[in-house]
């Protein structure tokens, strides 16, 4: 009865000093749920799950999951899902990238501990899709991505809304006394009504296209709304294409290449898609070896036209960028600037899949490359003595009249000083000054979260300001909008410059030069590290997760991922 053929529930046994006994006890226990010794003899396909009563995004996945399992079966496969963490982004404390490093060790350990000889990785909300793909590029087994899909818009009046770039824009009226608290009520309810991630190019919005671009998903997936018949098309599909992917075999590692990274940056830029993505894409690509410095982000932002009108770069929504063309047609606008020799799950070349016949294009939601909505990439990395190792502005979300600033920094020394201070009528800010948060960042206490939409003071906004310079080492959501610098590196909690900004001090901010440097001469500032004390949290205070957490993550720059997750053999020296 000795079975030589590693694959199905042959697959990694248990060792008990007897093969062939864990190969019997194994079936054994399987043949307990029902399978019949035809179903046992089945390649399979495993489905990581990950719905969740704190996560409204992956509400719909019951019904997705269902479709999978068709798409296997009718393949000739055997589809078993397995539950991982689920992150909600709105449902987490103190910020769900803190737990994306958890969720994306669960993945990885799931894939490999358990027998399948390919997976299936459904999520959608911002932080599952990237947890996903580090898990499978690190435990390298055949792997496919399948997304939640976005909302459908809903209305207000003669309103069209979504997701959450309106929240944002509501709140703001909210603050600013435009509408009363009446009114908000029931904004709040309409803001987001179906399954699906946010309606627009935030974070989830972002990564789906991301996956799409670097081919680890197929073609024509990442946009199809969360509600439409196709997104289970889609899901049956995937789970046939798993299947094929078993006997290719094709690995994340050879879809996932410094040429299909390169791609993917392309998109994100074309796209003015969520910072976030930066993040993201730097831990996914680092679990492979592939570093993503900032320096590449502006070769290619310089070169990269901003192609898609959509929130909160533009005016419409994700289901808007599905009818108008999706990611087939941004693409092909792209093609000149792209590696059309990238491999795919599909087992085709992007170029390949390129050559297929493309539908009628939206021009009002998919501009062309010769005439696009912005000659330059949504996205730009800032370096100088404030950021030694880089900072990121959206500027394709920015107010342009920002750009070339020097300002006067008005700084606040954590989330709570924030939350204290940014409406007192007493504060002492102009429209002109630069807000500065300190202590946002992945080792502080609140563990870098999209707080840097810093809230425009009251003094300011019920006056009618609408956007100003912000500088922070925290995140903000892909959803948000605003002159906003991000991602300050090194962060304040472990010394960086931004740590020793004193309200008072200027900075001057210069997109032209992708520059933003802290006017205070050296001698000051050697004064003020020498009084510097560390707001980081001691590891050896902290227990379970937080202590690895404080112990392990990484800078901005290297994706917030755990060093020790990062391929031994080109694990770099971050702190």
């Amino acid at each position: 009865m000795t079975d030589d053929n590693e694959h199905g529930f042959a697959k990694g046994l248990t060792n008990y000093g007897d093969r062939d006994f864990s190969l019997y006890l194994r079936k054994s226990f399987a043949s307990s749920m029902g399978y019949s010794r035809e179903m046992l003899a089945k390649r399979i396909v495993g489905i990581a799950y990950t719905p969740s009563g704190y996560n409204n995004c992956h509400r719909h996945f019951p019904e997705m999951l269902e479709a999978v399992k068709r798409g296997v079966l009718a393949a000739g496969a055997l589809p078993i899902e397995f539950p991982t963490i689920s992150l909600g982004e709105v449902f987490l404390n103190p910020t769900s990238l803190k737990f994306r490093n958890l969720m994306s060790m669960d993945t990885e350990e799931m894939i490999r501990a358990q027998p399948m000889d390919a997976v299936v990785l459904m999520g959608g909300c911002d932080k599952t899709v990237p947890a996903q793909l580090m898990g499978a590029a690190s435990a390298d087994v055949p792997a496919i991505q399948i997304v939640a899909g976005p909302m459908m818009t809903s209305r207000y009046g003669e309103e069209r809304l979504g997701a959450c770039t309106d929240c944002r824009r509501f709140w703001a009226k909210y603050r600013a006394g435009e509408i009363d608290g009446e009114e908000i009520a029931k904004v709040e309810m309409r803001l987001a009504t179906t399954a699906g991630t946010c309606a627009v190019m935030g974070t989830a919005s972002t990564m789906a296209c991301l996956t799409e671009a670097l081919g680890m998903s197929l073609p024509g997936t990442a946009a199809i709304p969360a509600v439409h018949a196709d997104r289970l098309r889609a899901a049956e599909a995937t789970g046939a294409a798993a299947v094929n992917l078993i006997a290719s075999p094709i690995r994340p590692s050879q879809v996932i290449t410094r040429k299909s990274v390169e791609n993917a940056l392309r998109v994100l830029l074309a796209l003015g898609g969520s910072t976030n993505a930066i993040i993201h894409l730097t831990a996914v690509a680092g679990r492979l070896g592939i570093d993503i410095p900032l320096t590449w982000l502006n070769e290619l932002s310089d070169t990269t036209p901003v192609l898609v009108n959509l929130k909160p770069v533009g005016k419409n929504y994700m289901e808007d960028f599905f009818f108008a063309g999706g990611m087939g047609a941004v693409l092909r606008e792209l093609k000149p600037l792209l590696n059309l020799d990238c491999l795919t799950v599909t087992g085709d070349t992007l170029g390949e899949r390129l050559e297929a016949p493309c539908d009628p294009v939206d021009r009002s939601v998919i501009a062309s490359a010769d005439k696009p909505l912005e000659p330059e990439g949504g996205l730009v990395a800032l370096f100088g003595s404030l950021a030694p190792r880089g900072a990121i502005l959206k500027r394709s979300a920015a107010d342009r009249t920002l750009f070339e600033k020097d300002g006067r920094a008005v700084v606040f020394s954590s989330l709570e000083d924030l939350a204290k201070r940014i409406d007192d009528p007493d504060l002492d800010i102009t429209a002109d000054d630069f807000m500065v948060l300190q202590n946002a960042g992945p080792t502080s206490a609140s563990g870098m979260p999209e707080a840097g939409y810093l809230p425009i003071p009251k003094k300011l906004s019920s006056k009618g300001l609408k956007d100003m310079v912000r500088i922070s080492d925290a995140r903000m959501s892909g959803t948000a909008f605003g002159t906003i610098v991000l991602h300050v590196t090194p962060e304040a909690a472990q010394g960086g410059p931004l740590a020793l900004v004193e309200t008072g001090d200027r900075i001057r901010l210069s997109v032209k030069n992708r520059s933003i440097d802290l006017l205070v001469d050296e001698a000051e500032l050697e004064r003020r590290r020498a009084r510097f004390t560390p707001e980081r949290r001691d590891p050896a205070s902290l227990r379970g997760y937080d202590r690895l957490y404080a112990e392990q993550v990484l800078q901005a720059d290297g994706g917030c991922d755990f060093s020790f997750l990062r391929p031994i053999e080109s694990k770099q020296n971050r702190t």
